[in-house]
């Protein structure tokens, strides 16, 4: 028995041996792994495709705020304008109240009630007036002269000749201004 014993290993030994050198081979070409592979290197293309795909709606996405943001750009330039002829006729009623007739009084007020409702609407389309108090600023203001102060700095501006505004953070018109030399 011992004989049989000793062949009957010999022979399992025999088909292990023979069962490795077939899995090895099967290792070698193993389409499982090449499949895993192809699909790992397809899913980082993807990712990648992915990426690139957000990221480009989210500048789309930016820059149609941006165009919606400063659609009514022109409209506020021409509109500007009327508000100026508002300041001038109120400033020029505030000369002539001399006459403090019935009439002169009632058109003061309605130009008035005019002005401040425009000047809400300008607001309600964060469109501001540009502060000129103090320094110069390039940025804000456009320098149409120079003039002598002796109550004003050399770069302090002395006087608005018109008003600028901004919408949201762009300039949209400049303040004329003259400064001290």
């Amino acid at each position: 028995m011992s004989q049989e014993n000793e062949n009957l290993e010999e022979s399992q030994t025999e088909e292990v041996a023979e069962e490795q050198v077939e899995t090895e081979e099967t290792v070698e070409v193993d389409p499982l792994e090449s499949a895993l592979a192809e699909a790992a290197e397809y899913k980082d293309k993807y990712l990648r495709a992915h990426a690139d795909f957000e990221n480009s709606k989210r500048r789309l996405e930016k820059d149609k705020m941006n165009a919606v943001s400063y659609a009514n750009e022109s409209f506020a330039k021409d509109i500007l304008a009327v508000m100026d002829s508002f300041e001038n006729a109120l400033a020029s009623m505030e000369n002539s109240v001399e006459d403090s007739s019935e009439v002169l009084a009632n058109m003061k007020e309605g130009v008035n009630l005019t002005f401040e409702q425009l000047k809400k609407i300008l607001e309600k389309n964060s469109i501001k007036e540009v502060s000129c108090e103090g320094e110069f600023d390039p940025e804000v203001h456009q320098a149409i002269m120079q003039v002598e102060s002796d109550d004003h700095e050399v770069g302090d501006v002395v006087q608005v000749m018109q008003k600028g505004y901004t919408i949201k953070d762009r300039i949209l018109r400049p303040a004329m201004v003259s400064t001290c030399k």
